[in-house]
């Protein structure tokens, strides 16, 4: 039943979902022990679409569109594709507590290309956002952990590159997507699209494929493959439809402290002074990018 605040179950609901968000980073470092990570995120995208399509056939929703509604449903799996190229090859060099703050830029590259490319005004509360955003990225970089190298940074700026494809997306989306099919078939199209894409990233840039997995980085694939790319992101479409998007993107705040707080348990990331500082700007950048009255 649609709803215009968040109640208990909405809210219990989104905090569930940031927390296991935030877990997935430190997750696909323990598939990158097993599997070289382009062809991690190519296998997530593969068992994730055919959930995606047995769930559409299971509820008699067409698979796909024809004409101009299926050339943008490519460009937004092209778009999905490298994003997430980038982001699982940047964490083979950088730490999973960097890359969940500095993929969470997207939101505030999404309020500034809304601003620039979709006629939607910053108002005071987000260009605040726009600024702690900033300040944040900048006291990441100033907080280097103490065993910093070069491979480091470039595993930072992959994932920076990440956060602007996952800002392109959610752009395309808006602009020729949103209310002009059913969430689950643009979900469909950025999974199942993305595989080509993702296949051939990895037949060029990676010259081994699978490693040595062992048992938990084989469970750590399927918890990536169907417990988030299906499971997780299903349930928040169905947020979408029941309470004000607005009001549920202010929890993804939580996401990225969630994701430093694995990180620094499970993968031992260093904790610098500039980390948990920036963290809190991004955080509260977020909070009070999408916060409404």
């Amino acid at each position: 039943m649609k709803t215009d605040h968040i109640d208990t179950r909405g809210f219990v609901v989104i905090l569930i979902l940031a927390l296991l968000w935030g877990f997935n980073y430190s997750a696909i470092k323990v598939t990158n022990t097993g599997f070289s990570p382009i062809f991690t995120s190519f296998l997530r995208s593969v068992i994730a679409s055919a959930l995606g399509i047995a769930y559409c056939l299971a509820i008699r929703q067409k698979l796909y569109h024809r004409g101009t509604l299926l050339v943008h449903g490519i460009v937004v799996g092209v778009l999905f594709g490298l994003e997430f190229a980038c982001l699982y090859l940047g964490m083979l060099f950088t730490g999973s507590a960097r890359a969940v703050i500095l993929i969470y830029l997207s939101p505030f590259v999404v309020a500034a290309g809304a601003h620039i490319f979709l006629g939607e005004r910053l108002s005071p509360l987000k260009w605040t956002g726009l600024i702690l955003a900033f300040a944040g990225l900048v006291s990441v970089f100033y907080g280097k952990p103490s065993k910093y190298t070069r491979l480091m940074f470039i595993g930072d700026m992959l994932e920076i590159l990440a956060a602007f494809f996952w800002a392109a997306t959610t752009l395309y989306i808006k602009k020729h997507l949103a209310e002009k099919m059913h969430p689950i078939n643009t979900f469909l199209y950025q999974l199942v699209f993305s595989i080509p894409v993702l296949f051939l990233c990895s037949y060029f840039i990676e010259p081994q494929w699978i490693k040595d997995p062992g048992v938990m980085a084989i469970w750590s694939l399927i918890f990536q493959s169907v417990i988030i790319a299906f499971v997780t992101y299903l349930v928040w479409f169905k947020l979408i439809h029941d309470y004000p998007v607005a009001k549920l993107s202010v929890f993804t705040f939580l996401t990225p402290v969630f994701g430093v707080a694995f990180g620094a348990l499970f993968q031992h990331d260093e904790l610098t002074k500039g980390l948990i500082i920036g963290l809190l700007m991004v955080s509260a950048g977020i909070f009070v990018t999408n916060y409404k009255r």
